[in-house]
């Protein structure tokens, strides 16, 4: 666009907003309409007339909308990215254009409102002063590892006839429930095996067992929840009958030399240990390494306080629901419940939103600020190990990613890691101790 300084002006709206305002001569633009009228002469079709043989006259009273429409489109396309390539603007969303028409003898105007990235230069990343926790294993740590572990390899056994059911203890049962005398098939099971006191069946149930023995029938009424899944009984009374058939209590088995047989790769309770030991300091640091690099973004935030465009945010919003769709349906919850739960995520997830768009944004100008640039090299080693992980061939791994779409993704990701590295390096890092109250935070 040799004339497209002389055609553009742009007006700076917000840090992330632009109006392009173009004017373009009445010149230029009957070109533009004379060209649009040559291709639509070309198929025209009205009676009495050759396609190619229609005077313009006629054209113009049955074409002239779609031709007009036509030339907006053709000097759109022609000015507004041209604009865009010369003045080194990057949009993150499609325009909102206005424009009044084509008059004839006068110059077509229309403008063209963009969101943009936020023109910065990033300050505060190099010396920064945080803190890092201390990473210390406690016998406490490692007592709460072994308790997990006699959880794993603890056995169930029935306990004698006298017996009574107690919160903690676990019981074997046969129900089934009744709305309005009709037993439901949904409400019905048998050896069923249930935890007294977990709360994983429907509220009151369990409270109702409990001071049952062996063989004992009962029947009682639970009311549902009024949110429950199940349309049919959510907030209705349910009669269930149930016949309690063992009563269980779990046994978790002693620490000892017996106890590490299995596990074959250990040759002693030393040995497994030392091996908690290693696993749980590992877990510690990589959750005092996130927390402090938590730490350091939210300080660098506040060292770079720009504004993030809105069409980011609400992106990351919506991939936010998606995760948070996906994983309703991988615990079971009805697709219509989980519909009308999610949109009040929305405005949940604004502010998490914001901080990771800003978050993405300031690496992006770090990174070209430093010239952190990743090679194809680094991106093939990553693929590789991702596919590795995955059990799968390098050569179709990387096939699949391209037709996602990824490949940029996984640059990006590389480029951040790049980023964080040299903030870290740069960083005056000081290591505090947890204090006994503490919750985890960094201080």
């Amino acid at each position: 666009m040799s004339e497209g300084n002389q055609r553009v002006t742009i007006e700076e709206i917000s840090p992330v907003k632009k109006k392009l305002n173009f004017e373009i001569p009445w010149e230029e633009t009957r070109k533009s309409l004379d060209n649009a009228y040559r291709i639509i002469a070309k198929t025209a079709k009205v009676k009495g007339f050759r396609p190619g043989k229609i005077p313009r006259p006629i054209l113009e009273r049955y074409y002239k909308e779609y031709a007009e429409e036509e030339t907006i489109t053709d000097i759109f396309n022609r000015f507004f990215w041209e604009a865009l390539k010369e003045h080194d603007i990057e949009v993150v969303a499609r325009p909102e254009v206005d424009q009044q028409g084509i008059t004839a003898g006068e110059s077509f105007s229309f403008s063209a409102t963009v969101e943009v990235e936020p023109a910065f230069d990033p300050e505060g990343y190099l010396g920064l002063e945080i803190d890092r926790e201390e990473v210390e294993v406690t016998e406490d740590d490692i007592a709460a590892k072994l308790l997990e572990l006699q959880e794993m390899y603890s056995t169930m056994e029935e306990m004698d006839g006298e017996a009574e059911v107690a919160k903690g203890r676990y019981v074997v049962i046969d129900f089934q429930g009744a709305l309005d005398g009709e037993p439901l098939k949904e409400l019905k099971a048998d050896d069923y095996l249930l935890e007294i006191g977990s709360q994983s069946f429907i509220p009151g149930f369990e409270d109702e067992l409990v001071g049952m023995k062996k063989g004992e029938h009962k029947e009682f009424t639970v009311k549902f929840p009024d949110d429950y899944h199940h349309r049919a009984v959510a907030g209705k009374e349910v009669v269930f009958s149930v016949h309690l058939k063992n009563i269980k209590e779990k046994r978790l088995p002693e620490i000892n030399g017996e106890f590490v047989k299995n596990f074959e790769e250990f040759n002693s309770l030393e040995e497994l240990r030392e091996d908690l030991r290693v696993k749980i300091e590992a877990q510690k640091t990589e959750k005092a390494d996130g927390d402090m690099r938590i730490a350091m973004m939210d300080r660098l935030l506040e060292k770079n306080p720009f504004p993030a465009p809105e069409t980011l945010v609400e992106r990351q919003i919506l991939s936010m629901m998606a995760d948070t769709k996906w994983r309703m349906a991988m615990q079971g919850i009805d697709p219509d419940k989980a519909a009308s739960i999610l949109p009040q995520y929305h405005d949940l997830y604004k502010n998490d939103a914001n901080r990771i768009v800003r978050s993405l944004l300031l690496m992006k100008r770090i990174a070209v600020k430093e010239k952190v640039a990743v090679e194809d090299e680094e991106i093939e080693a990553r693929i590789r190990e991702m596919a590795a992980q995955r059990g799968q061939s390098y050569e179709l791994y990387r096939e699949n990613l391209e037709k996602e779409n990824v490949i940029a993704e996984i640059r990006m990701e590389l480029k951040n890691k790049k980023v964080m590295e040299l903030i870290e390096a740069q960083a005056v890092i000081r290591p505090v101790k947890k204090s006994p109250a503490a919750t985890g935070e960094v201080k």
